[in-house]
């Protein structure tokens, strides 16, 4: 969530009216997850699945109307932080070598593995991205409770929801205020300046959030959240549930052939 603090409204394209809107928050969890266990369990090397995988994500894109910008500004956003992880899969000692300078090689057994990652990485952002644009953020945590989700689990994700507004603000902050005194000189000073303002922020945070839970505790907050409404899966969150099932299976048969 943190990559988003422009664009901090996740759920900017709840209210539509489509098809995939109609199904309950459950159901769609449930079906992005079934999605995602079906592209991360492909193995490394079949593009025809992740091209089927494709397919249904694009269709979902489709049904649901969302703001193809914005869903590709966030990609592309937390995909930089991603290139930093993948890029170490590129060079392996197994394979044929394709392009080597001193001790780094190249192989094309790396650039399969390479190449795989990628896809898993990039059509699971889209999934996830699609499932919150979609999704208001209070139904998608009744929804995690309706799925059996811890609820310890749930309540972090209610509060670092509820109070990340909070640390923006602070942080924006002590940016204008360091701003304001010109603290803002060399290359050397602004680290400096920066790294003191992350540890006052955490300290501050710290604090702030011994306080926070002890005026809960004061309230009678138990640690469990409250499930809003016991949510059911409608016969049409059945029906796609078990077409989405049926379609992972035969990409997973289809790796047999």
């Amino acid at each position: 969530m943190l990559f988003h603090l422009g664009v901090f409204q996740l759920d900017t394209d709840s209210k539509h009216q489509t098809f995939w809107h109609s199904l309950t928050a459950p159901a769609r969890l449930l079906i992005t997850l079934i999605l995602l266990l079906g592209i991360v369990l492909t193995p490394n090397g079949y593009w025809q699945n992740w091209s089927i995988y494709g397919l249904v994500i694009g269709g979902l894109i489709w049904i649901s109307q969302i703001q193809l910008p914005v869903l590709l500004r966030r990609v592309a956003l937390e995909s930089i932080f991603l290139s930093v992880v993948l890029i170490g899969t590129l060079f392996r000692q197994d394979g044929v070598v394709v392009w080597s300078w001193g001790w780094l090689r190249v192989t094309d057994t790396g650039l399969i593995i390479l190449g795989s990652v990628s896809f898993k990485a990039i059509l699971s952002l889209i999934l996830l991205n699609l499932l919150t644009m979609t999704t208001a953020i209070p139904d998608l945590l009744n929804g995690l409770l309706v799925l059996r989700t811890p609820p310890l689990l749930v309540a972090i994700m209610v509060s670092m929801y509820r109070y990340i507004s909070v640390l923006i603000k602070e942080f924006q902050a002590m940016q204008r205020a360091a701003a304001a005194r010109n603290f803002w000189g060399s290359s050397h000073w602004q680290r400096m300046v920066l790294g003191s303002m992350l540890g006052s922020l955490f300290i501050r945070t710290f604090d702030r959030g011994e306080r926070i839970y002890q005026a809960m505790l004061a309230r009678g907050y138990e640690g469990i959240p409250t499930q809003v409404v016991a949510t059911k899966f409608t016969s049409r969150d059945k029906k796609t549930i078990i077409f989405i099932c049926v379609l992972v299976f035969l990409a997973k048969a289809s790796l047999l052939f």
